[in-house]
């Protein structure tokens, strides 16, 4: 199903590219901005088994969706400014935001000196709880368990399975079917419950990950120092808040303010909701967000900024660049709008 999904988005970005379609509707649908969502920056890895594929680019193509942009004669912005001209509806030219999600250390090495050369600021929303080395990459540790084994039992909805995963295709499979499973589950612990289950069965050191692949405080420090970059809220534990009640909603988004203005002398005015899509974070969430005061909140529903977002300041929408999608088109299709426009059925705003 996943398979089929990506060829059909790669089919649709391809013909809104080479019919031109894109260039027309731009006017229309392309906003007034976009903010771009990534979360890994790093070469690519040989590994045929490689589902968390769509949250990694190359630097190599990083460094091609600047120039390309740049050619676009868009204004690199930081959140701050994002903020100041969708509030005072300043709109005398397009601008491009980059977000990094979850403090991987990657971005530090591989992504800050690519927008450093390019004097581009971004932001780096970090869960407070990976720093920490509390944190559970529970996507990480699934593929982990899935790669280095052939074969995994565990109980699923009250009954023993077993799910063959020897070859590369079997592992992708048995990925999406676990991964689909988990995200099904009624809360976040007993999703964490079952993924240290099998963790702990398959010995894959889930602690172990999160400190080889997230910063560390004073890595995230010496980045903060920089005034191009920005440090964002993330929450505490990466929850996702839909499943949460009103007071650990509250908690995490609070709690992880907090901690990063104990880390770095500052309160950080920008927040990033876990996971990020109509399943993880809606009105409830936006409203929230609002009441403790950040001037932004931004999702993973895909699309670009219209005046209109002046409004939903705390349910603004991003174009993902996907590791799956590494193509200089298709950003040009993304961020002139048409393309998440048809997804979005044409409809600018999506807070509900």
């Amino acid at each position: 199903m996943y398979q089929l999904k990506r060829a059909i988005i790669r089919s649709g970005l391809e013909a809104l590219y080479f019919s031109g379609a894109h260039r027309f509707m731009r006017p229309v649908l392309g906003g007034v901005g976009a903010i771009l969502m990534l979360h890994h920056v790093r070469p690519a890895r040989p590994d045929g088994f490689q589902p968390n594929r769509l949250l990694e680019i190359t630097p190599d193509f990083l460094e091609h969706v600047v120039g390309r942009l740049g050619r676009t004669k868009v204004d690199f912005v930081s959140l701050d400014e994002v903020y100041r001209r969708l509030a005072e509806r300043d709109f005398r030219r397009r601008f491009v935001a980059f977000t990094f999600d979850d403090g991987y250390r990657d971005n530090k090495d591989y992504a800050y000196p690519i927008l450093k050369h390019h004097g581009i600021p971004f932001a780096v929303y970090v869960p407070t709880s990976f720093p920490d080395r509390l944190g559970e990459l529970w996507w990480a540790a699934l593929e982990a368990v899935i790669a280095q084994n052939d074969k995994i039992v565990l109980e699923m909805d009250g009954r023993d399975c077993r799910i063959d995963c020897a070859t590369t295709a079997e592992k992708s499979e048995a990925f999406a079917l676990l991964y689909c499973w988990l995200r099904r589950m009624p809360t976040d612990a007993q999703m964490l419950d079952a993924v240290r289950e099998l963790t702990a069965r398959y010995r894959v050191d889930s602690a172990a990950i999160c400190d080889s692949l997230c910063m560390s405080w004073e890595e995230i420090r010496a980045l903060a120092d920089d005034p191009l970059v920005t440090i964002g809220a993330h929450t505490v534990n990466h929850v996702m808040l839909a499943k949460a009640c009103d007071t650990v909603v509250r908690s995490e988004m609070k709690m992880g303010s907090a901690v990063l203005e104990a880390a770095l002398g500052m309160a950080p005015r920008h927040l990033a909701y876990p996971y990020g899509d109509v399943t993880a974070a809606g009105p409830r969430e936006f409203a929230i967000a609002a009441e403790l005061g950040f001037k932004t909140a931004v999702t993973t529903r895909p699309g670009v900024l219209f005046p209109e977002h002046a409004e939903t300041l705390t349910a603004l929408p991003r174009i993902s660049i996907n590791g799956e999608f590494q193509r200089g088109r298709y950003v040009d299709v993304l961020v002139s709008g048409a393309g998440t426009a048809l997804w979005n059925g044409l409809r600018k705003l999506s807070a509900a």
